[in-house]
């Protein structure tokens, strides 16, 4: 082992890129093996022809105080832009158009998005006996029972297919959406929860996700990345993946290899594309590692034992290591990350009727489109369109419809634009034009997903520094991903 301790960090996403940047502000040497040809992972931006696209998500929900901690440190409060104040408004889709959410709690009981039976459920609310049995429940079995079947399909469904492209029937309440279940523990009820729970929330300093800012930056989400990268230098390897763990005497031996072939990203590999024919195994030792890739890359990440290992010899631990990796290859393995396109599309202005002034629009499956919902990007921030142009970008599959993700781009396009044709008033073709592809998009939180974060602590408290991070544990968007690389680096840290 190097005089020097270090820490190996598997993943340049954001998790990773924010952990190695902290670590480093501590004191401690970190080396970073990134699998592709790029930092940033889901975070990707495009600067063309007047337009800024996103190729994943498009803002930052600053849902804690570290999030704006990172942004002052790593110097980019004057790159920071906050979303627009007029572009406040939120719609979602019934009887097949857009209707505005209402802005404050008053405004739910004359909205049109709702019938008289929803709102009344809104007012029973307080009063349905708290489910104290144990028992794990998807949160669309928790909409029912505590509302109805109407909030369900018109309001929950279009939110989860926002938040996770996923199913209500399938996420898990306490995994998916925590901070409602600890709503119904710990006040009865949603509604008192809210009300009563505001002076505890204020305390924490945490903002729930519907009420937190949203912010970028003036080149878009990319600037962010790039910026925590730019001083790793050497210590950053792309298209370098991590493929074994080996514990040693006083830390871990990765085995990593180089030459790989870059491929673009997003891209599936080709007939005959041979993608391990340069390569070049090497090991490096570390004191520690931090794993912040995907659960379905560390399933197939070895995870090895044997002599010198520092995982527990006592009698029922034997083979610990094999064991774990045996079952972590399992495990990770069924973790769902359902496929999801992002189009793209710029319109003149007259081309469209709607005033696409607002976040967006989101749209629950009964309403027949086969979006899931659309970002009014334009209207957010500033530059990302000419004048007299809007920039939308819409998402296509998910765990609603994983098969149309797949599709052709031009195929695509032309899916997109029937909607938004029936929904935005759009009668012109778009002038620019750009689709992504991410064939594994978003960890799916399902009912029994406890089991995944138990075994990552088990293999934690039986595996002395290695530790694990990122969006397969502490939350899908890019704010829980930020806040977990900023906690990992502490826990981490606090060992040198």
């Amino acid at each position: 082992m190097n005089d020097m301790k270090s820490v190996a960090i598997i993943g340049a996403g954001i998790t990773g890129l924010t952990a190695a940047f902290y670590l480093k502000r501590q004191g401690v040497p970190v080396t970073v093996y990134e699998a592709g040809g790029r930092v940033g992972g889901v975070i990707q931006t495009l600067r063309q022809d007047g337009f800024l696209a996103e190729f994943g998500p498009n803002t930052i929900l600053e849902t804690s105080p570290k999030i704006a901690q990172l942004v002052r440190d790593a110097g980019l409060e004057s790159r920071k832009l906050a979303t627009d104040p007029s572009a406040d408004a939120r719609y979602v889709v019934r009887y097949g158009r857009p209707i505005e959410m209402p802005g404050k709690p008053l405004g739910f009981f004359t909205t049109p998005l709702f019938t008289a039976r929803a709102k009344l459920a809104v007012l029973r609310e307080p009063f349905i006996k708290p489910r104290r049995d144990g028992v794990e429940e998807s949160i669309a079995q928790f909409v029912v029972r505590r509302f109805n079947r109407e909030l369900l399909d018109h309001a929950i469904d279009a939110l989860v297919a926002g938040i996770y492209a996923g199913d209500p029937h399938k996420l898990s309440l306490p995994h998916a959406f925590p901070k409602l279940k600890a709503l119904e523990d710990n006040y009865g009820s949603m509604i008192k929860g809210q009300i009563f729970g505001a002076r505890d929330r204020k305390k924490s300093g945490e903002v729930a996700k519907d009420r937190a800012a949203k912010f970028s930056f003036d080149e878009g989400l990319q600037v962010l990345p790039d910026t925590l990268a730019a001083p790793l230098g050497a210590s950053l390897k792309l298209n370098t993946p991590a493929t074994k763990l080996t514990p040693t005497g006083n830390g871990w031996r990765v085995t990593f290899s180089e030459g790989r072939v870059p491929r673009v990203p997003n891209s599936e590999p080709q007939d005959g594309d041979s993608r391990s024919s340069s390569l070049r195994y090497m090991e490096a030792e570390h004191s520690a590692v931090i794993y912040c890739g995907t659960a379905y890359q560390l399933a197939e990440l070895e995870i090895e034992g044997g002599a010198g290992s520092p995982l527990p010899a006592s009698a029922g631990v034997a083979d610990t290591a094999a064991h774990l990796r045996a079952r972590a290859t399992t495990a990770f393995s069924e973790i769902s990350y359902p496929p999801v396109a992002s189009v793209v599309l710029g319109f003149r202005r007259e081309d469209v009727a709607h005033s696409c002034q607002g976040f967006g629009m989101l749209i629950p499956k009964i309403e027949g489109f086969k979006i899931l919902g659309t970002i009014f990007s334009s209207a957010l921030f500033p530059n990302r369109a000419p004048a007299g142009y809007l920039n939308l970008t819409s998402y296509v599959g998910g765990a609603r419809y994983p098969e149309l993700a797949s599709l052709p781009p031009e195929k695509l396009v032309e899916l997109v634009l029937a909607d938004l044709r029936v929904l935005l008033g759009v009668t012109g073709q778009p002038v620019f034009v750009h689709t992504a592809f991410w064939p594994r998009a978003i960890p799916q939180y399902n009912v029994g997903y406890g089991q995944y974060r138990e075994l990552l602590t088990d293999i934690e408290s039986k595996s002395p520094g290695l530790f694990f991070a990122g969006h397969y544990r502490d939350g899908v968007s890019l704010g829980d991903s930020i806040v977990s690389g900023v906690n990992i680096a502490e826990r981490v840290g606090k060992t040198f």
